[in-house]
Order: structure tokens, then sequence, then C-alpha cells
């Protein structure tokens, strides 16, 4: 069978794009780094066990199965074939290992709460438990799966564990391996066989999207839209943007407004040109910001100048009044005073040392203690009043301001958001700060505090005044200008990240462009060889079908409507799929699209679990399934379920290699799991053990041991009528016509043997003529023993049953009779 590429999308890409002579660098780079930034999803697809089959499911007080039973399978490729009536509880054993491998089923999905209420086993109900057991192709082959549930739990309060060779069991999340068997899914129920042809449009198209790989191109080609989109969007939005803005401009009665609205208007506007013209406007001196700064200057009040002023001339004429000629002579005439009496006073009375004439007595020690109280208090006034002087002067330095920077210049005649009248005040104002702000550095002089008095009176009363009619320019600029402003601004960011984007945008319109024919180039690529597995599949199931699977096509993306459209063609003409198929058809083609995508090469899965593919196909086309079961096994482990008896029958009839496992249900769901090789050894082992069972009465274990061999000699009867009459060259359902309506053994056997047309009534006669009489005894012997006693030993009828199997298997009949 051909098999999807498993090559990385990144490596075929890049492959592709190396190929391409017309594709620019900077392209392939955006290609690529768009397949970069997806291909991280993938890899983790890609991560975990590889090489799995399916070595046994164990399953207790699940779905039907109560007590502990085991399917154990072959973990390698082969089909296997689980049979059993309806209800024996062989669909409990695939429900619980999909359950057990993926946290779900399909089955129950989209249905009613009754579904997943009812999944504990009634017989069972405080133990339910599920052991998948599988080998993988990893260092540790030996993987168990296990799902638990506690007794009081709800079927979503299972509890998993995985368990590797001998290490211990740790908790596992099962969600973790969903994505993988979502992608790959290699199990088949009978509701999603129709739900695979019939069900939504867009989830085919998703499943076979994700197997190609190609969700990485689609995933890498929305995002490439997604910024392309943005950037478009980013230049009709500047448009607009320009367009909105150029009216408003034009019914602003501004000269600004006018100069801006005539940058806006060239196709490619100089965004330079326009952040000046708004600058020029905004934050210049002339400016609304440069006004409101004007509006933000302060000066000393006067009641605090007048304070400081008063405070500085009194501590000036303060200084001037303890002031005398010589200060400094004055203190040193007081040091010698102090040092003579210092002198006087240790050695008593004594000539002056000075002059050598005067007399230092007590006299001159009265006086001199009164000078030097005198000068001691005079040179105290005149420091206090030096300190109060200084600290004065500084508080006065404090009082004036440098020339703020917004009156440092007069601006420029018609400069914006400035009048004349303006610009003379604020002139007046600066020439009067000018005055104001050296005083701070001034040297003392008796025109200091008037200086200080007369020159903010004048410059409070001029600030006042520039600051009440710049007020007023402010409101007339924020009537006018400044709420355009703001727009301008708004507009001038994103037209700039346009122009510096414009680059972008016409790469990533390239490689949108490129991308997108590839991907379709891609697709198909990948798409041909699982198309021509799947038309393989369908023209070996379709068995005597007049209608021919064509081509498979995926339409559509991601974000678009997408389907899988299916050509057909009904004896030769081009027709609809859905509408011309029967149910058969329907389920067949589905299989044609399950396997071709569960038997990927690079799927970690290397079984396939299919439940109940027979219903509602003709028996033509369960010969076509089987023989597509056996292909595909031939790689692949192929596990099928299925209560009709006809799939078992057609692989025994055409000789293909099968394992057949028969599940039985006894009472208290005890379920019963045996290899069984066809019906005819089945009930005759039946027989066999039925007499080694002492527990049973000899009548009725007769009565059971008769109805085995009647039913043997039926069921080999029925395999040799639908072989003869096939080989003799009847269609599927004449065949099945003709054994459904051979209601007896003897009616069957008659047909196995002598044809269609041929009367019951002379079977005996011709049994007799082509095998000898024994055929007829032991016919009426195992059809009479079902019902009463018989004068025949029930070993000797067993093994005289086993006799006329035996020749009837090797018998020659006469020609199928139209």
């Amino acid at each position: 069978m051909s098999q999807v590429c498993s090559d990385r999308i990144a490596e075929v890409v890049a492959r592709e794009l190396a190929a391409d002579p017309a594709v620019e660098e900077r392209v392939a780079a955006c290609v690529l780094a768009a397949l970069t930034a997806v291909d991280g999803d993938s890899a983790a697809t890609d991560s975990g066990d590889t090489g799995v089959f399916l070595r046994s499911i164990t399953v207790q007080g699940f779905r039907g199965i109560g007590p502990a039973a085991t399917l154990r399978l072959n973990p390698g490729p082969g089909l296997t074939l689980v049979v059993g009536r309806n209800g024996s509880g062989k669909s409990s054993f695939a429900e619980a290992a999909e359950f057990a491998l993926t946290g779900g089923n399909r089955r129950w999905d989209g249905r009613s709460t009754a579904w997943r209420e009812g999944w504990r086993n009634l017989h069972e109900p405080d133990t339910a438990r599920i052991d998948v057991e599988l080998l993988t192709a990893g260092e540790q082959p030996q993987l168990s799966v296990a799902t638990s549930w506690d007794a009081s739990a709800e079927l979503a309060d299972a509890q998993w564990t995985e368990q590797r060779g001998s290490e211990p069991a740790a908790s596992v999340d099962p969600h973790g391996r969903r994505q993988r068997l979502d992608l790959y899914r290699p199990f088949l129920s009978y509701s999603e066989l129709g739900a695979l042809v019939d069900g939504k449009p867009s989830d085919l198209f998703d499943a076979l999207h994700r197997l190609l790989g190609l969700d990485e191109l689609a995933a890498a080609a929305e995002q490439i839209r997604l910024r392309k989109l943005e950037l478009e969007r980013a230049v009709r939005d500047s448009r607009q943007s320009r367009a909105d803005l150029l009216v408003e401009l034009a019914e602003a009665d501004d000269e600004r407004a006018r100069e801006v609205a005539d940058l806006l208007r060239t196709p490619d506007p100089d965004l330079d040109a326009v952040a000046g013209a708004v600058a020029g406007s905004v934050l210049g001196i002339d400016g609304p910001e440069g006004l409101r700064a004007i509006l933000r200057l302060t000066v000393p009040d006067a009641p605090r100048v007048a304070a400081t002023a008063d405070r500085l001339a009194e501590a000036a004429r303060n200084v001037s009044r303890h002031a005398t000629v010589d200060t400094d002579a004055d203190l040193r005439v007081l040091e010698l005073l102090t040092r003579a009496r210092e002198h006087v006073t240790a050695a008593g009375s004594c000539p002056c040392p000075v002059c050598g004439r005067d007399e230092l007595d007590a006299d001159w020690l009265a006086a001199a203690d009164s000078e030097i109280a005198h000068r001691t208090t005079e040179l105290a006034a005149l420091r206090a009043a030096t300190a109060e002087f200084d600290t004065a002067l500084v508080a006065a330095r404090t009082l004036p301001m440098e020339l703020p920077i917004e009156l440092g210049s007069a601006g420029q005649p018609g400069s914006y958001g400035t009048s004349d009248s303006l610009r003379k005040q604020r002139e007046i104002v600066g020439q009067l700060w000018s005055e104001w702000a050296p005083l701070a550095t001034a040297d003392f002089d008796d025109q200091l505090p008037d200086r200080l008095r007369t020159v903010h009176a004048d410059l409070a009363v001029e600030l006042g005044a520039l600051q009440r009619d710049t007020r007023t320019e402010l409101d007339r600029l924020d009537a006018v200008w400044s709420p355009l402003v703001p727009r301008i601004l708004a507009w001038l960011d994103p037209a700039r990240a346009v122009a510096d984007h414009a680059s972008e945008l016409r790469i990533v319109k390239k490689a949108a462009d490129w991308l997108k024919g590839a991907t379709a180039t891609i697709r198909g690529e990948r798409m041909r060889p699982l198309e021509t597995t799947a038309r393989w599949v369908w023209s070996t199931l379709r068995q005597q079908s007049n209608v021919e699977l064509g081509a498979i096509r995926l339409q559509g993306s991601a974000g678009t409507a997408r389907r899988v459209l299916l050509d057909v063609t009904v004896d030769e003409v081009d027709g609809a799929a859905l509408g011309v198929m029967s149910q058969g058809e329907l389920h067949a083609l589905g299989l044609s699209l399950f396997l071709p995508r569960a038997t990927v090469a690079h799927s970690p899965f290397r079984f396939v679990m299919i439940d109940d593919p027979v219903q509602a196909m003709d028996p033509a086309k369960v010969d076509g399934l089987a023989r597509v079961l056996a292909e595909v096994a031939a790689g692949r482990q192929v596990v099928v379920f299925t209560h009709d008896e006809r799939l078992a029958e057609a692989v025994r009839r055409m000789q293909l290699d099968a394992t057949v496992l028969e599940v039985q249900r006894r009472e208290r769901s005890i379920v019963e799991v045996r290899v069984t090789g066809d019906p005819v050894r089945r009930y005759l082992d039946d027989a066999r053990s039925l007499l080694r069972t002492p527990q049973l009465p000899a009548a009725i274990a007769d009565e059971l041991v008769a109805t085995c061999c009647r039913s043997a000699i039926e069921a080999a009867g029925l395999a040799k009528a639908r072989q003869e009459l096939l080989a003799g060259g009847l269609e599927h359902g004449e065949v099945e016509r003709r054994v459904r309506n051979a209601h007896t053994t003897r009616a069957m056997i008659t047909l196995a043997i002598m044809g269609v047309g041929a009367r019951v009534d002379d079977l005996n006669k011709h049994l007799s003529a082509v095998g000898g009489r024994w055929l007829v005894g032991v016919l009426r012997d195992a059809t009479a023993g079902a019902h009463v006693p018989i004068d025949r030993p029930m070993r000797e009828l067993i093994s005289d049953t086993e006799r006329f199997i035996t020749w009837l298997r090797a018998h020659e009949p006469a020609a199928v009779r139209r």
C-alpha cells in the first residue's frame, strides 16, 4: 500500500524555496520564519512511543463485562477477528481499549448522558478497571496502561497509570497522548463509519490536513496572512484618518491648520515637515506650552518684599548708629585696657608700662573698668546690628529669580499663537525681570531696599497683565488650533509606522502568494499516495458496485469553508457521492478513507482496531473487506470486532491468514474468550465437551450433543453452499437469498451438493449414490437426535459427523443450476 510522505514540512518548503530562482531572499526568510514559529507544535506531536502493538486488553466491571476478562492478541502484524453475538461483550473490549488509551470514546461523543451513565457493569458494580498491555519499539518495550475507578466514582473520575517494564507504575494524563491518537486514529467504531463521510465537512478535512502535515503550512500561512492584514489595515486606517483630518483642518480658520493641510494633501506627505509644523506651534516658546509656562511664572508677593526691604533698611541704620570711625582700633584699645588691668591686678600699683610716667593705681583701675564696660557694650551692639544686616541682606537677595526661559526670547513676528501685543507685553516683563534678577547679587547701598520695592511692584503689575492676556490667548488657541494638534499627532505616529513597514508589507504579500501556490502543490503531492491507497481500498471493497471513486481533493483552508471533495462516477457518469451511494457503500467509503489515514508510514501506532464494519454491507463487499483487511494485516496488527459470521466465513473460504477469537457472555456478565478456527470445529469441540460433563443427565447430554452435530453439519453446508454457488457464477446477493431460504439442515445440504433448484426429497437418493448409505444415516441421526432419542452412541455420532463433514468439503457437487 502507498504511504504518505513523512518528510517534515519545513524541510519540504526549504527545498521548494531553494529551487525557485524568482523568490527574493527576504521573501524566503519570511516564509521560513513563519514555519519556524509553528514548528514547535509539530515537534511535540512527533514525540512519544513508536511501533506500538496491542498485547492484551483486560476489562473488569466496565460496560458488558463483569468479572475480569482478558482478550489476548498477538503483538505483531496479522489479522485477528473477534467474533460473538450481539451483547456478548466483544465491543466492550474495543471501547475499553479506546477509553484507556485516549481518555474518551468517539461512540459516546455527542450522545445523550444515558450512553455514559450505564458504563458500570451491573454485576460488578464496585470494581471497574481496564488494563491494556502494549509492545513498543522503545528501549523498554513492555508498556502497560491501566484505568481504574473508585467504587462511587463517575466515568470522568477515572485514574490512569502507566508502567514500563519493571518500573513502578506512575500516574499519567491520558490527554498527553490524545493528540497523537486523534491524528493517526487507530480506532474505528461502527458509528464513526458513516460520520467519516456524512459528518461535518470540515472534520474529515481537518483530520486529513493534519495527517498530511499540512497544519504547519496552514498555521504559517495564517501567521503571514494575519501580519499582511495587520499591515494593510494600518495603511487603510492611515489613509482614512488623513482624509478625515483634512476635512477638520479645512474647517478650521487658522493659518497653522492651512499649512498642515497643504502638507497632507500631497500623495506622499513629508512626515518630518508635518511634525516640524506641529512642534513649532506646540513646543516652542510661542506655542501653547510656552504660553502655559508663562501662566506658571510667579514672583514674591508685595507684603513679603516690603517686609524684607524694611528689615534691610532698618538693619543698615542700626549698623550706622553703632559704627565708629575705626572699629578695629577701638577693639585693640579694649584689648589693651583689659590686659593692663590684668597686669595691675596681678602686680599691684605700678608705673604705666607703656609711657612710664603715670601711676597705675586704684583710681586708674576704677577708670579703666568704666571704660572697659562702655567699650564692651558698644562693640556688642555693633556685632548684633551687623549680624542682623547680613541676615536681612541674604533674605533680600533670595527674592529675585533668574530670568525665566519663557521670557528670554520675545519670538518673531507672525509666530504661531502669539499676537504682537502679547509679544510686546512679554518684552516689557522680560525687561523688568532683567532688572529684578540682578538685585539678587547687587552690592548694598542705601537705595537697594527702595529698588527692591519699585522694581518688584512694576514687575508684578506687568506680569499680572501678561498672564491675563496669555490666558485669553490660550483660550483662543484651545478653541481653534489646540484640538487639532492631538489629532495630527495621533495620525502622525501610525503614519510613520506605515512608512517604516512599507517594505515589509511588500515582502509579506509576496510571501503569502508564494506560500499559497506552494501549499496547493505540496498538498497535491502529499494527498496523491493517500488517494491511491483509498481508491485501492474502495475498488477492492466495492465488489459489483457501479460507483467508481475518482480523485480525492481537499478544498478550502483554515479559517474558510473546507471539505473533502470525492469525485465519483455512477455507470461512468459523474455523480455526487452521498446522493447515489447506499449505506453499505458509504461505510465502505468510510473505510477507504480511514485505513490510509490509520496506516501512514510515520504513524507511531502499528495496530488498527475496527468495531463492527460489516453491518449494512452486502455479501460481495464482505469478501472485499476480507481481502483489504488481510492486505493491511501484512504490515499492521488488524483487530476486527464483529457479530456477523460472514466476515469470518469469507476469511475461511478465501483461505486468508487470520486468528479468530470468539467472545461468549454467560450469566452475571461472565465473559469468556477462546480461540476458534471455524464454527464446524467449535460445534464438534462443544459436543465432545458435553460428553465429558458428568453433571449432565444422559438424556439431556445426548440431545445437546446431537444438536451440536447438527449445527456442525449446517455450518459446513452453509460454507460449502456459498463456496460452490459463488464459484458457479451466482452474484453474492442471489447466493445470500438462496442460503436464507434453506430453512432446514437437509435443505442446506441439498443446496450445497446438488445445487440451485434441487429437491430436498431427492437428497437421500443422491447421498447414497455419490457417497454411500452411511451418509444418509449420519444426517438422519444428527437432525433427529436433537429432538428424540436415537439408537447410536453419541461418541460414534460425533465421529461420523466429522466424517460426513470431511466428505462434504471434498465432494465435487453437481453443476450449479440457475
